[in-house]
């Protein structure tokens, strides 16, 4: 391969690079005295700019994207997104039930798959159901709401919901409401666990209110990096829950938050994010955390190993790698 084709491959490959939305695995071979551009990208898009660098080359590319998409949903309460197939993987995220999912691929028991906002990863294939054909009615809000046989707190235990959960309610009694969830698991939780979808627009101080008061209910969950639930969670897994609550759509990771959040100054308002970067990190902001007001902020800390409130004026490595904010909040 002469060195022309490696550095257009190379250049593809940088442009193409973070793998949380993006898929280019290309590489050149020689066949009947032509080069040929082989390998596998996420879309059309990519597949055009493969084509339009090797104008000269036969370019044979599977496209993982189909025009027509099969779309999957998650059927488990909660399951985990990772770089790799395979549970000893790297965690990337994690997925609740009725996360909807576009199916790229399949290898053994893995799925590969892109969620609507365009992260990839890959889902152990068995927790993944076909399409539910009711519509959400409801979100959960609590932390994490059990789920009885019942409509009554002594009736056993199903399973538990957790929060940000989209449900559908099927039969109200008494205050209580009886979920069908994806996967066929059903089961009664009490109604003020649950907001109504869509949920309704707020004026921006009772929405700011709203947004402190559900992070304030995540008090003490752990970190865990690629977590974004009450059973471990990680800084922008907390940022993005504490968000979707309020019909907010945050993307995933905090670099990704802080490129598409509107830029603000001090002093913050609750609700608005902090974002604190770290010259040994895999990218360059590293953390983020919510603004109660001003300097004080509740995050998902390593340090705490857990959400906790900070203010980033009296802990030194927080004021040391502050960088700025963002708000999502119209």
């Amino acid at each position: 391969m002469d060195s022309e084709i490696k550095q257009k491959i190379s250049e593809l490959k940088e442009q193409f690079s973070d793998r949380r939305t993006q898929v280019c695995e290309i590489e050149a071979v020689e066949k009947d005295g032509r080069t040929h551009i082989i390998g596998t990208v996420l879309d059309e898009a990519t597949k055009t700019a493969v084509h339009n660098k090797f104008l000269n080359a036969q370019t044979e590319l599977n496209v993982l994207r189909m025009q027509t998409p099969t779309w999957l949903a998650v059927s488990t309460t909660l399951t985990g997104l990772y770089n790799k197939p395979g549970f000893g993987s790297g965690l990337d995220s994690e997925l609740k039930n009725g996360q909807m999912v576009e199916l790229l691929r399949v290898e053994e028991s893995w799925a590969y798959v892109r969620q609507p906002d365009g992260y990839l990863g890959w889902v152990y294939r068995p927790y993944l159901a076909t399409n539910p054909e009711t519509e959400p009615t409801h979100l959960v809000s609590d932390p994490v709401a059990p789920l009885h046989l019942a409509p009554d707190a002594a009736a056993p235990l199903v399973s538990r919901v957790l929060g940000g959960t989209a449900v559908t309610i099927t039969e109200e009694q008494h205050g209580w409401a009886c979920l069908k969830l994806v996967g066929e698991l059903a089961g009664w939780l009490p109604a003020h666990t649950l907001r109504p979808l869509p949920l309704p627009t707020l004026p921006e101080a009772q929405l700011r209110q709203r947004l402190v008061a559900d992070a304030y209910s995540f008090t003490g969950v752990p970190y865990l990096w690629g977590g974004s639930s009450a059973y471990g969670i990680d800084c922008s897994g907390f940022a993005q829950i504490v968000h979707r609550l309020s019909g907010i759509q945050l993307p995933r990771d905090a670099d990704m938050q802080f490129d598409n959040g509107r830029s603000v100054e001090p002093p913050f308002q609750p609700g608005d994010l902090l974002f604190f970067a770290s010259p040994n990190g895999h990218r360059r902001i590293t953390h983020v955390g919510v603004s109660l007001g001003d300097w004080q902020l509740i995050h998902s800390s390593r340090s705490h190993n857990g959400v906790y409130v900070d203010n980033v004026q009296e802990v030194k490595h927080l004021r040391e790698t502050f960088v700025g904010a963002r708000t999502f909040i119209a």
